[in-house]
């Protein structure tokens, strides 16, 4: 499905406000280097998970953790994981008053202070109960952390790199991951309770990197302008995208287009929770996150992520040593391929990468299954092998499109007005899915072993009618722009980009300053 707003642009250029500017380099601009840099540091949030779920993993594959534990059931693995999720989605609710009330780096701050605490409690567990009341308040944390720093990166961001660096944020879910499997690999041969509190206690390594960083970061200029700050959001426009220079062109239209949007939007009063049922435009927003939130966790990828060593007993590759190695080298991998994709969002477009990526899990999936019913049925350990080759294709398609694209496109095709609640629709939903994966998974493996694997062929399928009648195309378009590519003329914009709709408001809005004005002048005088 195209987009009613289409959007071109000359290569080597990227767009601002309706005009055409010529790429830059980053590397070159001292201060927009530095804010990346310590950027980069202030958003491992995604980092956390990605840690969390490869810790598990290897948790699950040692002797040493199983046994403290009391050798627990498929259904205590499954709380293990699963209450973190829950965790989560109690946190909702109030992340877009922390990350719209106080602020984006606020929002990341208190997030990373929770998890901290958690991961204290988790590290000095005595007792299975003390461990799950620990993973709880690490996804409270989370929540908080994971719902401001993608907001902050997309508002920050120069135009011509907010695609890549978004898209970025969430393929470090990676390196925590590969952290995680190789460190739980190293402790392994500790014959004590440190094998599984070392990796517990790096989980916190994320965080404290967050609260000393993310100081150093500017604040949203699109958060300082919402809140009547204009000037201070014009000094961290020109700091960061033109080396301190506030008459720059590119600086000067963002601006302009940046507050008068906003103005509008608050003119017309689109900010509630309800807000994303009001519009056509936003329904078909709101299709999007939801499914994006689903498809993210529910397209098979959760049962590598937190249970690989399940999907590896029932293809005969049993050895603890053995799946941890699996695992860490499938965590590289992962990680180069997702990383790689950041770099094609806006050449190669975000639909054709989901499209491609979803049609190839679903083909590599249903491969992987029929392999696992022979491996089943005749023992052959080639056919285990092939198992795993499978494994390393599905999550190289996986990883095309769904591992960096599903927050850096649902952010960006949202308003600032709606942002941070909308983006808890979607959460709730990766929220929600994961509950019901680390919960569920593992009883269906012990209790059907291969044959649970046909659930995820039939809903793969649907996945892939979703995407191709519902994922629009949205590179090469300002932050502010994107709202064209779903309500079309109505879309509220400002600037020099300004819809009809939006110029109309833009000068009711304008009226009713002069009004207020003349009256002033008239009391003033009285």
């Amino acid at each position: 499905m195209s987009s009613v707003y289409e959007s071109t642009i000359t290569p080597g250029h990227f767009r601002v406000a309706g005009k055409e500017f010529p790429n830059i380099k980053w590397w070159n601009r001292k201060n927009l280097r530095n804010t990346y840099l310590l950027l980069t540091l202030a958003i491992l949030t995604s980092a956390t998970n990605g840690y969390d779920g490869s810790m598990v993993n290897g948790l699950l594959s040692l002797d040493q953790f199983i046994d403290y534990m009391h050798h627990p059931s498929g259904s205590i693995k499954g709380l293990f994981s699963g209450i973190m999720s829950l965790g989560s989605f109690v946190a909702l609710p109030v992340i877009p008053y922390i990350a719209d009330g106080m602020g984006r780096r606020w929002g990341i701050c208190i997030g990373s202070i929770i998890m901290i605490l958690a991961v204290v409690l988790q590290s000095a567990s005595v007792n299975f109960q003390m461990f799950v009341a620990a993973r709880f308040f690490l996804g409270l944390g989370v929540a908080i952390a994971h719902g401001s720093a993608p907001l902050l990166i997309t508002e920050l961001c120069h135009p011509q790199h907010r695609a890549i660096f978004t898209t970025v944020y969430n393929t470090t879910w990676y390196v925590g991951s590969i952290v995680a499997a190789w460190l739980t690999y190293g402790t392994n041969n500790i014959d004590s309770q440190w094998s599984w509190r070392i990796p517990s206690i790096v989980q916190a390594a994320p965080s404290i990197l967050q609260i000393t960083c993310v100081w150093f970061v500017p604040e949203s200029p699109r958060w300082y302008i919402s809140k009547g700050q204009n000037e201070k959001a014009l000094s961290v426009l020109a700091h960061v995208h033109a080396e301190g220079d506030a008459n720059d062109e590119v600086v000067q239209l963002e601006y302009e287009e940046i507050r008068e949007t906003i103005a509008i939007e608050k003119e017309a009063e689109q900010t509630g929770w309800l807000e994303i049922f009001k519009t056509k435009g936003n329904r078909h927003r709101f299709i999007i996150l939801v499914s994006a939130g689903f498809f993210s966790q529910w397209s098979g990828n959760g049962l590598v992520s937190y249970y690989i060593t399940g999907v590896l007993d029932t293809i005969g590759i049993t050895d603890s040593d053995m799946q941890l190695k699996i695992n860490g080298v499938l965590n590289i991998w992962n990680c180069i391929v997702a990383t790689t994709m950041c770099f094609f969002v806006d050449k190669v477009g975000r639909r054709p990468l989901f499209l491609i990526s979803t049609a190839g899990m679903c083909m590599s999936f249903v491969i992987w299954t029929i392999l696992s019913e022979r491996f089943a049925a005749t023992q052959v350990k080639a056919n285990g092998s092939a198992v795993v080759f499978m494994i390393f294709l599905y999550y190289t398609f996986y990883n095309i499109a769904w591992s960096g694209l599903l927050v850096g496109y649902t952010v960006e095709i949202l308003p600032y007005s709606i942002r941070a609640k909308a983006m808890c629709y979607m959460f709730a939903c990766v929220d929600l899915a994961l509950f019901f994966n680390t919960y569920i998974n593992p009883i269906a493996l012990d209790s059907i072993a291969w044959k649970y694997y046909i659930v995820y062929c039939v809903w793969l399928a649907f996945e892939l009618v979703v995407v191709y009648f519902f994922y629009i195309e949205t590179k090469n378009t300002p932050l502010e722009e994107i709202a064209r590519h779903f309500d079309g003329d109505a879309a509220l914009v400002g600037g020099n980009a300004a819809t009809e709709k939006g110029r109309i408001i833009e000068h009711e809005i304008h009226e009713k300053e002069k009004t207020a004005a003349v009256t002033e002048e008239r009391v003033g005088s009285i």
